[in-house]
């Protein structure tokens, strides 16, 4: 219900609701196990979004002026530098972007289904789908698109290199979801939602087949979740195996694979835009990373 108010109605406040059910939705699914481990991550990923909620709610109180809450007609006005910057700090906290990615890794402990939905198509896309429908808006100031690409070639790079350290099937999971939303925020940094709508719809598929791939993995090694006890898997679940190489084919851009199609295009899309060195290098390594 809270994600369909968020897409389908074209309104703040109802907009609202949605995004403010879905922080409360994700709490109680985090905190399933009732144990201090679960609830220590519920906690901080209720007071990560709570963060957005206000700068969700200072951004509607500043359109007031206006006379509407209709997000259509909310370009056709004079635009705000504080406004635009409350409703990017309110994507930043659903979508784990830094320095709001602590919650990201932390929601593991919940269980692996709960896990496929959070990460994969409900809260963390709802940050993206927020940019991308108040983009017609936002980007009328300069510095926003330069703003949001160098968080999100950041949030890869530090992402990448925490999964090469982690041996967490979970987190490592986890990890790549915050490296793919960096790759959805790069996309709409360079000038491209629709693109970066295309590849929400890709990341969801595959990144609920890679978790219940891994619930799977970890339910026949006896709820362990470290890689260093999780072996000889091809012998034990071949189709689960099978299902998980193909996930991670698409995961990876391999090509004529689903998440090539969608990923790729950054690097051919960057080379046309003239930005610093720096961040075309960046843009490079962390999305191949």
């Amino acid at each position: 219900i809270s994600i369909n108010l968020l897409i389908f109605i074209p309104h703040i406040i109802i907009m609202l609701l949605g995004w403010d059910g879905l922080g409360i939705t994700s709490f109680i699914l985090v905190i399933y196990y009732q144990n201090s481990k679960s609830l220590a991550a519920g906690l901080i990923t209720a007071i990560t979004n709570r963060v957005g909620d206000v700068a969700l709610l200072l951004s509607i109180a500043w359109t007031l002026k206006q006379g509407n809450w209709n997000i259509i007609n909310i370009e056709n006005f004079n635009t705000s530098i504080i406004q635009i910057l409350a409703i990017t700090v309110a994507a930043m906290t659903k979508r784990a972007q830094i320095p709001f990615s602590r919650w990201l890794p932390a929601a593991i402990a919940a269980p692996t289904p709960v896990s496929a939905l959070v990460h994969s198509s409900t809260l963390v896309t709802a940050g993206v789908f927020l940019i991308i429908r108040f983009y017609p808006f936002i980007r009328s100031e300069p510095i926003f698109n330069k703003i949001i690409l160098l968080v999100a070639v950041s949030t890869i790079t530090i992402a990448g290199i925490s999964a090469t350290n982690e041996c967490d099937i979970k987190k490592i999971i986890a990890l790549s979801t915050l490296s793919q939303l960096g790759i959805m925020i790069t996309r709409i940094g360079l000038g491209f939602p629709q693109i970066t709508f295309i590849h929400i719809v890709i990341h969801a598929l595959f990144k609920a087949l890679l978790f219940i791939c891994a619930g799977n993995f970890i339910n026949s090694h006896r709820h362990r979740q470290d890689l260093r006890w999780i072996g000889n898997l091809s012998e034990i679940i071949p189709v689960t195996s099978s299902c998980m190489l193909v996930a991670n084919t698409a995961l990876c851009g391999f090509p004529f694979m689903a998440g090539f199609y969608s990923r790729d295009i950054i690097i051919e899309a960057a080379s046309f835009f003239n930005y610093r060195w720096l961040i075309l290098a960046l843009i490079f390594i962390s999305v191949r990373f």
